[in-house]
């Protein structure tokens, strides 16, 4: 079947660039319905967004970045756009992922630099179009149900007794409670090592479209405890710690806050994080057909039962997801 959306993209691309000759190459899909592609021009190389609507909508994206690009983060530059057809043409930041270049030589230091830009990201609370959504109990709410509705229920056919199901509510109430008591500011909403380029001058920032107004420790576990890549809790605290002491720097915490207080509100941002991702995960790979997700599910929900084990709070919680769902997703 003809790809219609490719071909409109192409010859609207073509028209921006006054170029009739150029093609364009696939560079890859998301998670959305979003696609990608680069064309070269004048030896100059671009990215193409297919955004289908209504599907998809462009305008957060052109807002985010405006306000990004304003607090100088690395983003691409939209330099033409159609916001009724669902395309733009982006700067190309290149193929190289930060998980690529992740080792446990190079993770301090690109780590680090990661961190270092978050202080920014968590200065941008409005763009052009308004203050950015807040990340309510009603958003956090929806995230975890992914959990229950689409993992448990769909992926792993699982029905749930009422005391396994006030068991789940419980943990959720006790985790958005968490999300709410900490300092609130912008936070991109998927900031890990598939959405940072690794760039001759520094990391390029993707994928922020749905950037929001939540949790100071939001970012900093998306990063840390990527659902893609896995590093030792020694590490991970030891860059968390480096992060809070940036916040202090940067007068957006409060140095009365202690560390324990800080790694807890972290670490259970993490759980909270982990349930919607791995809700996902079941989604694309049942709603959109994507199957490559699937690898990623154990990872991520052998980070909620390592880190809910920790907390007399979840540790109930934490043996229910370990007997209940683990165990079916990594059968012995």
């Amino acid at each position: 079947m003809t790809d219609l959306r490719r071909n409109l993209l192409t010859k609207w691309a073509r028209e921006q660039l006054n170029d009739p000759q150029l093609e364009l190459m696939s560079v890859s899909g998301d998670a959305s319905f979003r696609r990608y592609f680069r064309l070269i021009h004048d030896d100059i190389p671009y990215i193409a967004v297919d955004a289908p609507p209504p599907h998809e909508d462009c305008r957060p994206f052109v807002a985010i970045a405006q306000a990004y690009l304003a607090a100088e983060l690395k983003v691409p530059e939209i330099k033409a756009l159609d916001l009724e057809q669902g395309m733009m043409l982006l700067s190309d930041f290149g193929d190289t992922l930060l998980l690529a270049e992740l080792t446990e030589q190079s993770a301090g230091f690109l780590y680090g630099h990661a961190l270092q830009q978050l202080p920014a990201i968590y200065s941008v609370t409005a763009t052009e179009a308004g203050e950015l959504p807040a990340f309510d109990e009603a958003m956090l709410s929806r995230e975890m149900a992914l959990f229950t509705d689409w993992l448990i229920a769909k992926h792993l056919q699982l029905t749930l007794s009422d005391d396994e199901a006030q068991l789940v509510n419980e943990a959720f109430e006790f985790l958005i409670e968490n999300a709410q008591m900490q300092p609130q500011g912008g936070v991109h909403r998927d900031y890990h090592s598939r959405n940072l380029m690794v760039c001759d001058d520094g990391l390029g920032i993707i994928d922020f479209q749905d950037a929001v107004i939540g949790p100071i420790t939001y970012d900093a576990v998306s990063l840390l405890r990527d659902c893609y890549i896995r590093w030792p809790d020694a590490l991970v605290y030891e860059l968390l710690a480096r992060w809070q002491a940036l916040l202090v720097e940067s007068e957006l915490l409060d140095p009365e806050i202690d560390e324990a207080q800080f790694r807890l509100w972290f670490d259970l941002m993490g759980i909270q994080r982990h349930l919607k991702a791995a809700g996902i995960f079941a989604r694309l790979y049942h709603r959109d057909g994507k199957e490559g997700y699937l690898a990623d599910i154990p990872r991520t929900v052998s980070y909620i039962v390592d880190v809910a084990a920790t907390y007399p709070q979840l540790a109930k919680f934490a043996n229910f997801v370990e007997s209940k769902v683990l165990a079916e997703l990594t059968p012995s």
